[in-house]
């Protein structure tokens, strides 16, 4: 697909990769939209962006979810790239119980839910467009979980499922339907922390240049790094790689 003159939305666009992205698509012509929960985080963004558009949603609440619907109907007539990046990710201790699970926000209401929710509720207006598509952020954690991030590696496991089913429905459509694929990446979730530079991470900025470059190639699975061999390897490498990461 074109990656220029396209009106493109990217939830939790106001760091990390949805912002490395936002930032990369906006310098090749793009009239970009990014959207968050935090206020100050996106005025941050858009001092620095002014090009970007900025919008205060709360994609995990299906209230902000409606209203975002119909603010990009009224405003951007032109939409047509839907970017699934809001997420979060919270270390679980599940020997504690339900502890660590009820002391911190659903990862599965926002990692999941929403992306599902957001991706139906396009798709009527995406489909008028000749050329548009829905770029769905899941994680190499879905193929190799990390055992300290065990709802997030399940809710990205989880979407790597609902990008094929939905790429398969969408296929009579004018929509393409991505996946991205990126390992850790260490200057988001896993800045300060001890494992920030494993072998096995990136940064957000590659995360942003091979996106673009692998929905120039239409390539719908965009591995990245050290995903392009999770993706890949069989089921024995791949108990071996999760030895690895979780040792």
């Amino acid at each position: 697909m074109q990656t220029s003159n396209n009106t493109v939305l990217i939830t939790g666009g106001s760091t990390g990769i949805g912002l490395a992205l936002a930032e990369s698509l906006a310098k090749l012509g793009n009239t970009v939209i990014i959207c968050g929960r935090r206020k100050d985080m996106l005025e941050d963004a858009k001092r620095k962006n002014p090009s970007l558009t900025v919008r205060q949603c709360d994609v995990s609440k299906e209230d902000d979810r409606r209203d975002l619907d119909a603010w990009i109907r009224e405003n951007f007539e032109g939409f047509n790239v839907l970017v699934n990046n809001a997420g979060i990710q919270r270390r679980v201790d599940l020997t504690k119980g339900t502890e660590d699970l009820l002391r911190s926000e659903d990862e599965i209401d926002i990692n999941l839910k929403a992306q599902i929710f957001l991706a139906a509720q396009f798709v009527p207006l995406l489909s008028r467009n000749k050329e548009s598509a829905i770029v769905n952020m899941s994680s190499g954690l879905g193929f190799v979980p990390l055992t300290i991030f065990p709802v997030y590696s399940a809710t990205k496991a989880a979407i790597h499922s609902f990008t094929k089913s939905l790429r398969y429905q969408l296929r009579g459509t004018s929509i393409k339907v991505f996946e991205v694929i990126p390992p850790t990446v260490h200057d988001t979730y896993l800045k300060g922390r001890p494992i920030e530079k494993a072998a096995w991470t990136v940064s957000s900025a590659e995360v942003a240049e091979a996106t673009i470059q692998g929905l120039e190639a239409d390539e719908y699975e965009i591995a990245i790094g050290p995903s392009k061999k999770w993706v890949s390897s069989s089921k024995n490498e791949l108990d071996k790689i999760f030895s690895e990461v979780n040792h």
